[in-house]
């Protein structure tokens, strides 16, 4: 049985249990665009051995991000080329040690295969944009500014009418704040509905959706800006500590106006907080 779905001529997702990690093929003449290579050189190499179910043409990798469930199969495609944007590849190669050392002791389960999946960076980088030539077709890298990380890409398939969002967007979760640039996200979403026109969106983990989707997500992470952008200035003055977690009354009420779990919600005002304090520089540390 195939494990794949075509969302159209040529671009297919597949999700994997995993995480509900979505990954994308892209089908041209000459080779295949591989998006993401998930968590681990055993996931890889089962993702691997289902794309013979998409084409035999050789393969081509984009990684969106550099967090471990994106790239730390990169290695079980090698020798094709690995594209990813500047801070892809600067992130991996300061931090990418120490954060698979982190989720190995967080997740002991499959530690041994983390520790086991190689540091592999992208070798083909860009900073803002690039095209690839699959044959008959061309999908557009695109940078189009910091906020899952500083460093997401999008790829966007013209001719399909699909783009591919990597972690900027989530179906079956909230979004991930780890590493986000809460201000700056809900300028990026906006740069990512544009790109996307009336096309659908493959997010970084869960279904497939479509631009009203993106906009509610907009919605949400831009109220948590505002609350984080606007709060900050009473904070300081009563001696709030940025790196600190925020208020908890503050998380509660955002939780309930969200409806979303209380966690996610005190990730997202905690960067936010810190980036409208001028902390958020650099990637946070593990």
């Amino acid at each position: 049985m195939n494990p794949w779905q075509e969302i159209a001529d040529r671009v297919f997702v597949r999700r994997f249990a995993f995480f509900d990690q979505t990954i994308g093929a892209v089908v041209g003449r000459e080779r295949v665009l591989v998006v993401d290579t998930r968590s681990t050189l055993v996931q890889a190499r089962e993702l691997l051995e289902d794309l013979r179910h998409v084409s035999a043409l050789p393969h081509v990798v984009l990684n969106t991000h550099a967090h471990f469930d994106h790239v730390l199969g990169n290695a079980a495609f090698r020798p094709c080329q690995i594209w990813g944007e500047d801070g892809c590849a600067r992130f991996m190669r300061n931090l990418g040690l120490a954060r698979r050392a982190a989720v190995a002791a967080e997740m002991p389960e499959i530690a041994a295969d983390l520790l086991a999946s190689p540091i592999d960076p992208p070798d083909r980088t860009f900073a803002r944009e690039a095209t690839l030539d699959l044959g008959d077709r061309r999908v557009e890298f695109r940078f189009l500014g910091r906020g899952h990380t500083d460093h997401d890409v999008v790829a966007l398939v013209p001719d399909a009418g699909v783009l591919f969002a990597g972690d900027l967007v989530e179906e079956c979760a909230p979004p991930s704040f780890g590493d986000a640039f809460p201000l700056d996200w809900p300028a990026t979403l906006g740069q990512l509905l544009d790109a996307a026109g009336e096309g659908r969106v493959v997010p970084g983990h869960g279904e497939v959706v479509d631009r009203d989707f993106v906009a509610g997500q907009l919605a949400d992470v831009a109220f948590l800006a505002e609350a984080a952008r606007r709060n900050w200035p009473q904070l300081q003055v009563a001696g709030h500590d940025p790196a600190l977690p925020p208020p908890g009354d503050l998380v509660d009420d955002a939780a309930r106006h969200l409806g979303w779990p209380e966690e996610p919600v005190r990730a997202a005002l905690s960067r936010g907080i810190a980036q409208a304090a001028g902390l958020l520089r650099v990637p946070a540390a593990p």
